[in-house]
């Protein structure tokens, strides 16, 4: 039964493809652009490896903010209205980036699309997870999940294109314009398709605390893990091949691979939760992400961005969505406050990811021992879910 004040079912083709387009705007570009981009302005500003993780740590302190500001019950009721503005702001955010070389005014910048990312991606994720749920459809997950991934692969051809017309050092301000445009571009979309509300199951719009019990607890921390182990890969993928000379079209590549396989990545892993369960998804997802993480700088330069960016694409997407699906199950009274409360740990790993990873790649030329230490915590975190997967049924 509908509460009240809730639309009537939604059309899921619609909600798949909103949900799909504001992922795609919110943090393929919004998140995952500063990837590709990244070198140039490493180059172009010029900008450190220290400069860089810092930049990319106040993106990330921008998401737990959002993440920890959205697990209260200010946004109910207003969700699709906030998910927009959300849209709106990352489109100019994105934008803003071409208009300073100064680090500390990135670093704002990039704080301030953190928030508006996180809540794109929370209140966006609250309408259309539930419609989906509600018609029992995985598809709607699926496709909005892949949205990242979607946004990954047009940012690298975004890049790539544009740094075919833009030779010199100020390219990357041509970057950042283009995703701004892709942005607003897809707020135009997602006002027209994204339903009025979410599916809620009861007639109140308060949801209890969350019960810590330790299955939830031992969840939660593995996803803050996650979001360290995964972000070193995530943040200097295209850092390190071109560090290692791997050449432009490698460097295109890497994260064109990456963006594709992690699209289709909930298509292709949904056949087998049944046999698996979700806890066993989730667990091999987080070792092939440790093999493909090690993959970038155990492999020949040539192909280790390929590999370890297919692996990660294959992966952290469905670990992210999975993980999030566990959290649901294990809270099924309060799925708003531990899906935002997962997010926000998983903020809080991203944010000491990429200053560790950043320091340690200036302290000793190359980002090889930060590429192993990520692999060890993604290894950790399949560890702690362990004890999860019983409970699970």
């Amino acid at each position: 039964m509908l509460a009240r004040g809730d639309t009537e079912p939604a059309n899921l083709l619609r909600t798949a493809v909103a949900g799909m387009i504001a992922m795609s705007a919110a943090m393929g570009f919004g998140r995952f652009s500063y990837t590709p981009i990244l070198p140039g302005m490493m180059s172009g500003v010029p900008l450190s490896a220290a400069d860089a993780g810092f930049i990319a740590s106040a993106n990330f302190a921008g998401y737990l903010a959002g993440a920890v500001l959205a697990a209260y019950s200010w946004a109910t009721g207003r969700e699709r209205k906030v998910a927009l503005l959300a849209l709106l702001a990352n489109a100019v955010l994105l934008a803003a980036m071409a208009a300073t070389d100064s680090v500390a005014a990135f670093a704002v910048i990039r704080f301030l699309a953190g928030l508006a990312s996180a809540f794109a991606m929370i209140f966006t994720s609250s309408i259309v997870l539930s419609h989906g749920a509600a018609a029992g459809s995985d598809h709607v997950q699926a496709a909005h999940f892949g949205g990242p991934g979607a946004g990954i692969a047009l940012s690298s051809v975004m890049v790539m294109l544009i740094g075919l017309i833009f030779t010199g050092a100020s390219g990357w301000r041509a970057d950042w314009i283009g995703g701004g445009i892709f942005s607003a571009i897809s707020l135009a979309a997602v006002w027209l398709l994204l339903p009025s509300a979410p599916v809620r199951a009861g007639n109140s719009g308060k949801e209890p605390p969350i019960a810590w019990r330790p299955p939830v607890a031992l969840l939660t921390l593995s996803y803050g893990i996650f979001g360290f182990g995964y972000v070193i890969t995530a943040t200097f993928l295209v850092a390190i091949a071109r560090m290692d000379a791997a050449g432009q079209m490698v460097e295109f590549l890497c994260w064109f691979i990456a963006g594709l396989t992690a699209a289709v990545a909930l298509f292709a892993w949904r056949p087998l939760v049944y046999p698996l369960g979700l806890g066993w998804v989730y667990v091999t997802a987080l070792l092939i992400e440790a093999l493909g993480v090690l993959a970038t700088v155990m492999l020949p330069h040539s192909l280790a961005p390929l590999i370890g960016g297919a692996l990660f694409g294959a992966t952290f997407l469905a670990i992210t969505a999975y993980g999030l699906q566990i959290g649901r199950k294990l809270a099924p009274e309060s799925t708003r406050r531990i899906f935002a409360t997962m997010t926000a740990a998983f903020g809080l790993g991203q944010i000491v990811g990429p200053v560790v990873a950043g320091w340690i790649a200036e302290q000793t030329g190359s980002f090889i021992l930060p590429t192993y230490i990520a692999a060890a915590a993604l290894i950790l975190c399949a560890a702690l879910v362990l004890p999860v997967i019983k409970k699970l049924g």
